[in-house]
């Protein structure tokens, strides 16, 4: 059988948990939070990767970003504003973020508003980045197409040699955070014979989470 042919018979059966809706928070935040810390005590690796959708005139792109932080006001990941998906925010606010943690058979989904987190906001996770990351953030072109990788590495230099022996490096204008502020949540808890539980959080108009289940 050709790996072409064995990718129709991948298949996994999920049995670890379920979820009803009386053992969840009324708080769809609070909800994540739980899961959350759920899959750090699991070892769960990097249990903070989340995959950030965006649109521009109606082609939508995805991509691995990292979670953080999050509190009632929404997802805060810190980027290029100059980059891909910088550019589609600004055309289009509404994303989506999605997290799958398969050790826990879980999946939580999040559509929202992205909007830029504060200058101070964003100053303050930048200078808590190592050096490197620091510089790399003023280096790299991100989402530009380069000549070569030496272009990088020669840019990696530069910056190097221009900060040298200086503790505090400015954060660059272009870079910084965005927060998603969140209107729909849903949490997914794999089950048996691909009937899973799937929650859903719909804010309304008077500011109140509904919650939903949805057939799988």
């Amino acid at each position: 059988m050709s790996i072409r042919e064995e990718v129709a018979h991948i298949r996994k059966d999920y049995l670890l948990k379920r979820l009803d809706e009386h053992e969840t928070q009324a708080d769809p935040i609070l909800q994540f939070e739980q899961w959350f810390q759920e899959a750090i005590r699991a070892e769960v690796p990097e249990p903070n990767a989340m995959s950030l959708s965006t649109v521009e005139q109606g082609r939508p792109s995805s991509r691995i970003v990292l979670l953080k932080g999050f509190d009632s006001q929404g997802f805060v990941f810190y980027t290029n504003y100059l980059s891909r998906k910088g550019g589609e925010i600004a055309s289009n606010p509404f994303v989506a973020l999605n997290f799958f943690w398969p050790d826990l058979e879980r999946q939580v989904r999040i559509e929202g508003l992205a909007g830029k987190t504060s200058a101070a906001e964003s100053d303050a996770y930048y200078q808590s980045r190592d050096r490197g990351s620091r510089i790399g953030a003023w280096a790299s072109p991100q989402s530009r197409v380069i000549p070569a990788r030496e272009f990088l590495e020669a840019r990696v230099a530069e910056v190097s040699s221009q900060f040298e022996g200086q503790e505090l490096i400015p954060r660059p204008e272009h870079w910084g955070g965005y927060r998603v502020v969140p209107d729909y949540l849903e949490f997914w808890q794999g089950r048996k014979s691909r009937l899973h539980d799937r929650l859903t959080y719909r804010l309304s108009e008077n500011g109140v989470w509904q919650r939903e289940r949805l057939a799988p």
